[in-house]
């Protein structure tokens, strides 16, 4: 009924006279926030009985090990802690019948599962998740880094792989703060800002939505609408990828961890210019991360952050996107014009 509420409220104020006083970044996130919660308690609605499945479990000692879940409740998070402690902490995603799926999703069908960590044989479906859930986490903490009064519009994710050295999260600022470029006070901000979110370890919350929800979720940003039909017509299912972390509820183009305390080691690097493009003049944020049970010496540590501080560049083609890595780091000084919130 409280999520009903804010709905009701923020949505009187969306269709306000445009004289009427913009809505602010919290508002925003409660309204987004609030729709989430009512798609996915609508779509929990749909199991009104519970229904038994048979889940056969994939993996090194796990052959043969037969679950017996609840249809449409249960989550592969829910079969892991059926099993070991090490699997709960461990696992970072899941193939169900060979689809790559979120460990908070749940399980429709009887299926088998396999989870995935990042010390398997052959890690690469997990890294890429990891390195998406960095971006997604760095992105967060820019849409809750500044002042009320500056905008930030945070654009597609880009999707860029491991060996590039460095995830990134693109977006635009107020348009107030065009001449700004951040110090490494600043960065060392966001770092800290990021570390509090991991150490809160929240789940990413996955929801698969029907375009319109996705459109009235992201009703207030003509850059997020456009993102959810291009998704929408790219998806052979039709339905937009939604997650929520905290209050904070973002598009992505592939799948998750589970939760953010699976990040370890973590930086945010850079904060380049790169242009003018479609929404304003457009950043991109670097960063780099290691998960929880991977670490890496200081002065190795140093040297990766050296790369990561370099621009990742993203040159579109009429077949493919392909990623390249500019030959020194952008320099960056402060400035009075923004702070962020830890600063304030």
């Amino acid at each position: 009924m409280a999520c009903g509420r804010v709905c009701q409220m923020v949505q009187r104020r969306l269709v306000s006279s445009a004289a009427a006083e913009r809505l602010s970044a919290a508002e925003v996130r409660s309204w987004r926030s609030a729709l989430f919660s009512k798609e996915r308690d609508r779509q929990r609605s749909l199991y009104p009985r519970i229904e038994k499945i048979e889940v056969t479990m994939q993996g090194p000692g796990l052959q043969g090990t037969l679950l017996v879940m609840n249809k449409g409740l249960s989550t592969p998070y829910s079969c892991a802690k059926h099993l070991t402690e090490w699997h709960v902490s461990s696992a970072a995603l899941a193939l169900v019948d060979g689809e790559l799926w979120h460990l908070h999703r749940p399980l429709t069908h009887s299926c088998s599962l396999t989870l995935l960590t990042f010390k398997d044989a052959n890690p690469q479906l997990a890294n890429q998740a990891y390195w998406r859930s960095c971006s997604a986490l760095l992105g967060q903490v820019l849409d809750n880094a500044f002042k009320e009064e500056y905008s930030v519009e945070l654009l597609q994710i880009p999707e860029v792989p491991v060996t590039t050295g460095a995830f990134c999260c693109d977006l635009v600022l107020d348009p107030r703060l065009n001449s700004w470029t951040p110090s490494e006070e600043n960065l060392r901000s966001f770092t800290r800002e990021a570390h509090q979110l991991i150490h809160k370890d929240l789940p990413w919350e996955p929801l698969e939505v029907v375009p319109p929800v996705a459109l009235e979720i992201f009703s207030h940003s003509r850059c997020k609408q456009e993102e959810v039909e291009e998704k929408a017509s790219q998806s052979p299912s039709g339905t937009v990828s939604l997650y929520r972390c905290g209050d904070h509820v973002l598009l992505t183009g592939g799948p998750l961890v589970a939760r953010t305390g699976l990040c370890s080691q973590y930086e945010v690097t850079a904060l380049h210019t790169t242009g003018e493009g479609q929404w304003g003049l457009q950043r991109r944020a670097q960063g780099l991360s290691l998960p929880f049970n991977l670490t890496a010496h200081h002065s190795v540590w140093r040297k990766l952050r050296k790369r990561a501080e370099k621009l990742v560049e993203l040159h579109s083609t009429a077949a493919s996107e392909t990623v390249t890595t500019s030959s020194s780091p952008e320099a960056t000084s402060s400035s009075p014009e923004a702070t962020t919130s830890s600063q304030l």
